[in-house]
C-alpha cells in the first residue's frame, strides 16, 4: 500500500482542548486493524486511516499500518497488557469525545475486531452518549487468522456445525462463568481468546462438562505475524502448551483442529512480491 501525501499539519489543534474558536464537531471511527499483517487490513480501514488527525491505537497495532496514517497526526497509544494500563477504558472513552468535540477525525485504531472483545462497544456508547458521530470499520479478528494459517476450519462438515468465540478471562482474573455444558458438546468448536493464563482451568471446566480430553486444540501465537507459532495439542494437554506460550495467542478446541498443521508461520509472500515475481506491470 502506497502512502497519501499528508494533509496540512494539524498538530498546532491538538495543543489545548477548548480552545478560541467554535469548529464543526469532528467524528470518531473505530477502526479493526485486523491481527498483524498490513495485508490484512480491509480497504476502507485504510482510505479511513489516511484522513486521520488523531490515531488512538492498541499496542499490538504494528508500525507497518500505524504509517498508513497521515505524517502530521497525532499518535497515542493506549497499550494494554494483562494487569498493565496505560489508560482506563473510561479515560480512552473521554479522550475520543474530547479530541472528537474539537472537530478532529480521530480514528481509534483497535487490533482485530473492534465488537470481538475489543471493548469498541463501550466507545460508541461514549460517542452517542457526547452526541459524536461514531463509525465502525470492521477488522479480520484473530480467529479467522488463526485458523486460516493453521489450515484448520472453524466449521466443518462432519467436524464442525457450530463455533463460539468466548473470553478466557474474567474480571477479576480468574476463569470466566461460562456455559461449559454447552461449549463441551461434540462437533462445536471453541475458540478463546485471553486465555493462556487461565488454560489449566478451561480445559478442566471443558472436561468436567463431559467434552473429551482427547478433543483437538490449537494454540496460534502472534497470527498472522512474520513469528506466527502454532501447537497442536489436545484438551488433555492444553494447559501444559499454554505454559509455553509468550506472546498473545488464541486457543481453539475442537474436533475440526486435527486438520491443523503445527510449527511456525508459514511465510506467505505478499501480493506486491508474488506480482513481481510474475512480471506484473512490465
Amino acid at each position: 500500500m502506497s502512502h497519501r501525501a499528508p494533509k496540512a499539519p494539524t498538530a498546532n489543534r491538538l495543543v489545548v482542548l477548548g480552545g478560541e474558536g467554535v469548529r464543526a464537531a469532528g467524528s470518531v471511527w473505530l477502526v479493526g486493524a485486523g491481527p498483524g499483517d498490513p495485508e490484512l487490513l480491509t480497504l476502507k480501514a485504510f482510505k479511513v486511516l489516511a484522513t486521520a488527525d488523531v490515531v488512538v491505537h492498541d499496542g499490538l497495532v504494528s508500525d507497518e499500518i500505524l504509517d498508513l496514517a497521515p505524517v502530521a497526526a497525532r499518535r497515542i497509544s493506549v497499550a494494554k497488557r494483562k494487569s498493565r494500563h496505560s489508560y482506563a477504558q473510561d479515560e480512552i472513552n473521554r479522550m475520543l469525545v474530547a479530541f472528537a468535540l474539537e472537530g478532529l477525525t480521530v480514528i481509534r485504531l483497535k487490533g482485530g475486531d473492534p465488537f470481538i472483545f475489543g471493548r469498541g462497544g463501550e466507545e460508541l456508547e461514549a460517542c452517542r452518549e457526547a452526541g459524536v458521530a461514531c463509525y465502525v470499520v470492521p477488522g479480520v479478528t484473530a480467529a479467522l487468522a488463526s485458523a486460516a494459517s493453521a489450515g484448520a476450519p472453524l466449521t466443518h462438515r462432519g467436524a464442525a456445525q457450530a463455533v463460539t468465540f468466548v473470553t478466557g478471562h474474567a474480571a477479576t482474573g480468574e476463569t470466566p462463568d461460562l456455559d461449559w455444558a454447552s461449549l463441551a458438546k461434540p462437533n462445536h468448536t471453541v475458540v478463546i481468546y485471553m486465555g493462556v493464563s487461565t488454560a489449566a482451568g478451561i480445559a478442566r471446566h471443558l472436561m468436567d462438562a463431559g467434552r473429551a480430553g482427547s478433543t483437538p486444540a490449537l494454540i496460534v501465537e502472534n497470527a498472522s505475524r512474520a513469528d506466527e507459532r502454532r501447537v497442536v495439542t489436545d484438551l488433555t494437554g492444553l494447559a501444559e502448551a499454554a505454559a509455553n506460550v509468550t506472546g498473545p495467542a488464541l486457543l481453539i478446541v475442537g474436533e475440526a483442529m486435527s486438520l491443523a498443521q503445527a510449527g511456525t508461520a508459514q511465510f506467505v509472500q505478499s501480493i506486491e512480491a508474488r506480482g513481481l515475481e510474475r512480471g506484473v506491470g512490465s
